[in-house]
């Protein structure tokens, strides 16, 4: 623990920092797109004055979707974090479960069917509810569940779930295809209101720095947990659900987008250490400052053409992914 008591008073000063990088990312993604915004008519936009059509093209169009990107961003790197004290696997991510295969199935059913952006969401929320409440169940059967029950228990699930969504796309009209492959590699361009996203990714992230100890002490062991007083059982239950919940809200707003969930926690810990007090909250900003930026590239990197901003996340964290593991050899 004597790292973690060295740890805690660098909170601040890094959240500070981090906080400065997050609006420095909004800024530039605002900024940033077809018609190029200068600072002094941001700045003017932000002040209740500027030009009707910046203000337009900020408050309607381009806030909204920065916003959107970097709750979800904050979301999956928090619940990835969360996965990888869980199951004590520097390798877990949001999705290790089969959430997304869920939200994936629930998404692809509406867009079938032909329902709207709403129903498309709210299909997704739930089919990544069911997958983890039966990937729980499954894994819990007559007695305890271990992490490696959970872990395998999801892997299944999440086979079971790619094979339903491959034949959803190999029935489904071609008028379809192009939405439907777009939401499965994580698009923004249909991100509805951020701000579900955005208060749950604040209350979680408020409601899980008191907790940071305890899970410091999980992350050696529940052996060693139990030894020091942590009620070790509901706490596993409480990251399980917090993890669920957020990833189900992240893929609702964007669709399945990889790598954010799994190589941010892994970045921070090589800087920051392993204080979950400091790494959490600090999951929260550097995850959604990455996807900011990198949903920022995906407008204008082809523009007038955009790219999903998975395809872009998957660029960056396949070799970010394998520098950590030349590292960790």
């Amino acid at each position: 623990m004597h790292g973690a008591e060295r740890a805690a008073p660098r909170l601040m000063p890094t959240l500070l920092l981090l906080g400065l990088f997050a609006c420095a990312a909004m800024g530039l993604s605002i900024a940033t797109g077809s018609l190029h915004i200068k600072l002094a008519q941001l700045l003017a936009v932000l002040l209740g004055d500027g030009e009707p059509l910046h203000r337009t093209l900020i408050f309607e169009l381009r806030l909204p979707r920065s916003l959107a990107a970097f709750a979800t961003g904050g979301l999956l790197a928090v619940a990835g974090a969360l996965m990888q004290v869980l199951l004590r696997n520097p390798l877990a991510d949001p999705y290790v479960l089969g959430l997304s295969g869920g939200a994936a199935v629930g998404a692809l059913s509406a867009m079938l069917a032909g329902l709207g952006s709403a129903v498309v969401s709210g299909s997704a929320f739930v089919g990544a509810i069911v997958s983890a409440v039966t990937v729980f169940t499954l894994a819990h059967g007559s007695g305890s569940w271990t992490p490696t029950r959970l872990l395998l228990t999801g892997v299944v699930i999440a086979a079971g779930w790619g094979a339903v969504v491959t034949f959803m796309l190999a029935i489904a009209p071609t008028e379809n295809l192009p939405g439907m492959l777009f939401w499965l590699m994580g698009d923004l361009a249909y991100a509805r209101s951020p701000w579900p996203a955005l208060i749950a990714l604040s209350l979680v992230s408020l409601l899980l720095i008191p907790l940071g100890r305890s899970l410091n002490v999980l992350a050696r062991g529940p052996l060693q947990a139990a030894a020091l007083g942590v009620a070790v059982k509901p706490l596993e239950w409480g990251i399980y659900i917090a993890a669920s919940l957020l990833t189900a809200m992240a893929v609702t707003t964007a669709g399945s987008i990889g790598f954010v969930g799994l190589v941010v926690p892994h970045l921070l810990r090589l800087v920051l250490g392993n204080d979950q007090r400091l790494i959490l909250p600090a999951c929260a900003l550097a995850g959604g400052t990455l996807l900011t930026l990198a949903d920022t590239l995906a407008r204008t990197i082809i523009a007038p053409e955009q790219l999903p901003v998975g395809v872009i996340t998957a660029l960056l964290g396949v070799p970010s992914f394998l520098f950590l593991l030349y590292r960790s050899r």
